[in-house]
């Protein structure tokens, strides 16, 4: 029976060398056609995950080129969670902090990984909203609008939800591009782009849950130096319900 020390030392062995093959060389006593059976599952499985949540940045790629990023952050990267399902964040993570973009990376790499990666994040979301907190009779200029759980308000500098094979930018969009990427009650991802006057209302939304839709609506006026305010009710009160329609706002909160 090995001692816990030796133990130790050959289990972090393995497990170097099957993160890592050409640069960590595998336990003495293994043979080289079970260490690769284990070299192969372990990436097999991670690389099946990158490309299963990845599909559109995959394809920008040539095969050689992603399977190198892929063996880049199998080998460089230290999860923080033992879970399949996490393996597509702990990517966004490595994208983020770790990996230096490369002349083959497209420059929006970090951007398009995060959008694909928010559909997955909210197909599999197990949050649920309290609708007993919710009124959803009352008018959303009268009450605070309350956004679904299973909606994200998103802003990139890259048109992300346009990009494939045979478009890929070469400079950031001229404005922020604001998507809210959202699960409809047939629990089907979608997403719809919005403007930024949009994106700032749902924002100040979301920042103080004491304000009204027109509380924001009114403040926006003024911001925009209108002089009448009611052209932007009633022009904000139609963008809100439309997005209570498709379930991106559930009601106001009950009071």
């Amino acid at each position: 029976m090995l001692q816990p020390e030796l133990l130790r030392k050959q289990l972090f062995q393995f497990a170097a060398h099957i993160r890592d093959p050409d640069n960590s060389p595998a336990p003495n006593d293994i043979e080289d056609r079970r260490m690769g059976i284990y070299r192969d599952l372990f990436f097999n499985n991670v690389k099946g995950f990158l490309n299963s949540t990845f599909p559109v940045l995959k394809s920008l790629y040539e095969e050689d080129a992603w399977l190198e990023l892929a063996r880049r952050f199998y080998a460089l990267h230290h999860c923080q969670s033992p879970y399949f399902l996490e393996i597509s964040r702990e990517f966004i993570d490595y994208l983020q902090t770790e990996h230096t973009l490369r002349d083959i990376d497209p420059p929006f790499l970090f951007e398009l990984a995060h959008y694909e990666w928010i559909e997955l994040a909210l197909s599999i979301s197990q949050e649920n909203p309290d609708l007993q907190l919710i009124d959803t009779k009352l008018s959303l200029l009268d009450g605070h609008p309350v956004m679904s759980p299973l909606a994200c308000l998103l802003t990139y500098s890259w048109p992300v939800h346009q990009i494939r094979p045979d478009f890929q930018p070469e400079q950031p969009a001229e404005q922020p591009v604001c998507i809210i990427v959202y699960r409809d009650t047939d629990d089907d991802v979608q997403f719809t782009e919005i403007n930024p006057v949009t994106a700032k209302l749902l924002q100040q939304l979301e920042q103080n849950d004491a304000l009204s839709g027109a509380d924001v609506l009114n403040e926006i006026a003024k911001e925009l130096g209108v002089a009448n305010p009611e052209p932007i009710l009633q022009s904000g009160l139609e963008i809100l319900e439309g997005l209570k329609q498709r379930g991106i706002i559930l009601g106001v909160t009950r009071s």
